[in-house]
């Protein structure tokens, strides 16, 4: 009887406290009229590691014909000079553009070298670069995976992907291991499923060094490859977005576009002919 007691006691206590507390909480609803339910949300989780079904043929076969491409391709491109246009655009109502235009041509001793034209053309309201600012950007490696290259490297399979006319294989690139004396690219790149070529990649350089060496703010490259005489995928068209602070602490968004055309062959190449732009569908247009 005790313990019944006892029990009794408390929860007499337990409803009291509750009706002190929920009274004015009730006397507010009346006064505001019936309450809504709250909202749902609904949470969708999405993983950074990409869970794709396998592709139709194993994915080292994938990677072991893409990279045996890739050294066709860099000794099909090496052996061409081409016209390079650098554009550079602030984005937004009244922004200026700054453009620049050359020749990209391989030396005796084997290095690529930009000859520049006429000089550089610029409207630029926002931000100041010179034609020198323009040619480090156009310095940075060109991402070619070659079959020598790919052990530097990891792959994953991210699936499969429509660019256009062309179906394509995504993977994720990522370097093994960094250093100091080079960059190396990791990012995503998309081959094509007919010709086991890279139509496209996205990414960025990274070393043990920090900084991109320039005083533009791109870091991330889109770039996209053009199909020549049915047998090479040439990269020809670069392109970047970024954000860069004013002195007043505004967002300045800023373009980036390297477009290479008129492609000619070297006079000490003698390859079987020189590229001809064919009909075949070129990657996702940019």
């Amino acid at each position: 009887m005790v313990r019944m007691r006892n029990w009794r006691a408390i929860a007499s206590l337990v409803l009291f406290f509750f009706a002190l507390g929920a009274a004015p909480r009730l006397e507010a609803q009346d006064g505001q009229g019936p309450m809504a339910p709250p909202p749902k949300f609904a949470v969708h989780r999405i993983s950074n590691v990409p869970h794709p079904g396998p592709p139709p043929i194993p994915t080292n076969e994938i990677i072991q014909r893409f990279t045996a491409n890739e050294d066709v391709m860099a000794k099909a491109y090496n052996a061409y000079n081409f016209d390079e246009t650098v554009r550079l655009e602030e984005v937004g109502e009244g922004g200026g553009k700054m453009t620049m235009s050359g020749e990209v041509y391989t030396r005796p001793d084997g290095q690529r070298y930009f000859r520049m034209g006429e000089p550089p053309q610029t409207s630029l309201h926002w931000v100041h670069y010179t034609a020198q600012d323009l040619q480090t950007i156009m310095a940075m490696p060109l991402f070619v995976l070659t079959s020598a290259e790919a052990g530097n490297y990891n792959f994953r399979y991210a699936g499969d992907e429509q660019l256009d006319e062309l179906h394509t294989y995504v993977f994720q690139v990522s370097p093994k291991q960094l250093s100091r004396k080079r960059k190396f690219f990791d990012g995503v790149v998309w081959i094509d499923d007919r010709d086991f070529a890279i139509v496209k990649s996205f990414g960025h350089f990274v070393s043990e060094l920090e900084g991109e060496g320039t005083k533009l703010p791109f870091s991330m490259f889109e770039t996209y490859r053009e199909n020549f005489q049915e047998k090479y995928w040439l990269p020809t068209y670069i392109t970047s977005d970024d954000y860069m602070a004013d002195s007043e602490g505004d967002q300045l968004h800023l373009k980036l576009i390297i477009h290479d055309t008129n492609f000619q062959l070297n006079p000490d190449e003698k390859p079987n002919a020189a590229p001809t732009e064919s009909t075949s569908p070129t990657a996702a247009k940019p």
